[in-house]
C-alpha cells in the first residue's frame, strides 16, 4: 500500500511541476512578446480597434491667434471594452487646397500641445460616451520670417491611443 501512494505522489509531483512550467513560459511569452516591428513589447503602442474622432473644427488659424483645444469622442469596434490611458495627437502633415503639400509651411509653424489622460473604459460601440479633451493647437508667430506660405493651408492631425 506503501509503494503505490508513492506513486501517486510522484505522478501528482510530476503534473505539478508540468503545470508550473508551462505557466511560467505563458507568462514569460506574454511579457516578452513582440509587437508592431518595434523588436520588442510596447506598452504605449496605439490599441487596434480604437477610433480617435475629433469633433468640432477648428477655426482657421494665423500669427498670434489664441491656443484652440481638440476634443473628441472614441470609436471602439473590438467587440469588448477596452481601457484607454491617453490620446496622443501629432501633425501628419500640412498642406494646400488639392492635396499638395504647403512648401514652405510645415508643422513647426504650429505649437502643438498632443497628449490628453483619459484613464477611462471605452465600450464598445460608435461614438462612445467617453470623451477626451486636452490637445491644444496654435500657430507660431514667427517673427524672423514670412510665413505667408501657410496661407490656405490644413494643418492633418494623427490620432493614437495608448493604455498608459
Amino acid at each position: 500500500m506503501k509503494k503505490h501512494l508513492s506513486k501517486k505522489r510522484a505522478v501528482l509531483a510530476a503534473i505539478v511541476t508540468v503545470a508550473l512550467a508551462l505557466a511560467s513560459g505563458v507568462a514569460y511569452a506574454y511579457w516578452t512578446s513582440t509587437g508592431s516591428g518595434n523588436g520588442s513589447m510596447t506598452a504605449a503602442a496605439s490599441i487596434a480597434g480604437i477610433t480617435v474622432n475629433q469633433t468640432g473644427t477648428l477655426t482657421a488659424m494665423f500669427p498670434g491667434d489664441a491656443v484652440q483645444t481638440l476634443h473628441g469622442t472614441f470609436t471602439n469596434s473590438t467587440g469588448s471594452p477596452v481601457y484607454v490611458g491617453h490620446v496622443n495627437v501629432s501633425i501628419s502633415k500640412v498642406e494646400k487646397p488639392a492635396g499638395t503639400l504647403a512648401v514652405g509651411c510645415d508643422a513647426t509653424d504650429f505649437d502643438l500641445n498632443g497628449s490628453a489622460a483619459v484613464n477611462a473604459e471605452v465600450p464598445v460601440g460608435t461614438p462612445s460616451t467617453v470623451l477626451w479633451s486636452g490637445p491644444t493647437i496654435q500657430f507660431k508667430d514667427k517673427t524672423t520670417s514670412n510665413q505667408d506660405a501657410c496661407k490656405g493651408a490644413t494643418v492633418l492631425l494623427s490620432y493614437s491611443t495608448t493604455t498608459t
